[in-house]
């Protein structure tokens, strides 16, 4: 009797082994199977004519000055350009930090980055170069930069918690990254500062810095950050 017990509990373990077995594959297989978490709605990039970005009052609606001041751009100061466009941000940088700094013109779009490298060549500034960045990283240099600005480009971001965490060995100590958009659900052109000040934390960013004062309709913001 003893020996005809001891037969069942092992084969009830054989059993037993191959359903854990079988149940772990299993789980393995469904969790390849699953679909990725949906990401939040991100604006379509622009690609159309650039010179839109130049329209004649930009200057006085967004208070650029203003703005550099607060992110601390100064002559012999190195700024980067996230999302560059036409270079509208890059040529008032670039006069701003003078010949012995630098001002990194990123995009996205190679017909911008081409644009750009036109254009300073025409205005002589000899202190800017380009950079053709990826949609999750912007491809800057390491230590390169003391200030970022990101002005209306954010929502465009595809993988901004990525993006910005790319951009993390480009900075030096005590750079500060500049956000300028508005508020919207992210396809609409815009995103609530909320959901922007979230993704930067997740990303090891803290807010030190809002201010509202870059367009008088209350729809824009300006948001400072610096790493951790």
């Amino acid at each position: 009797m003893s020996k005809f017990s001891l037969r069942h509990v092992r084969a009830c373990g054989v059993v037993l082994a191959v359903l854990m077995v079988a149940g772990l594959a299993g789980a393995q297989t469904n969790a390849g199977t699953q679909q990725p978490t949906t990401q939040r709605p991100t604006s379509k990039p622009y690609t159309g004519d650039l010179s839109i970005f130049d329209y004649p009052d930009r200057d006085k609606k967004l208070q650029v000055d203003r703005v550099m001041d607060l992110l601390g751009i100064t002559a012999g100061k190195n700024v980067a350009d996230i999302g560059a466009g036409s270079g509208w941000f890059t040529v008032r940088a670039a006069r701003r930090v003078g010949p012995t700094g630098a001002v990194i013109a990123e995009d996205i779009n190679p017909v911008a980055i081409e644009s750009i490298g036109k254009r300073v060549g025409k205005e002589n500034l000899s202190n800017v170069r380009t950079v053709l960045g990826l949609a999750d990283d912007p491809r800057l240099p390491a230590g390169s930069v003391d200030a970022v600005l990101m002005l209306k480009v954010y929502h465009e971001i595809a993988h901004p918690v990525a993006f910005v965490q790319a951009l993390k060995p480009a900075l030096r100590a005590g750079a500060k990254v500049g956000i300028i958009d508005r508020n919207g659900n992210g396809a609409n052109h815009g995103l609530d500062h909320e959901v922007v000040v979230k993704e930067m934390a997740d990303a090891g960013y803290k807010l030190v810095g809002t201010y509202d004062f870059t367009k008088a309709d209350g729809q824009d913001y300006f948001l400072i950050f610096q790493l951790r």
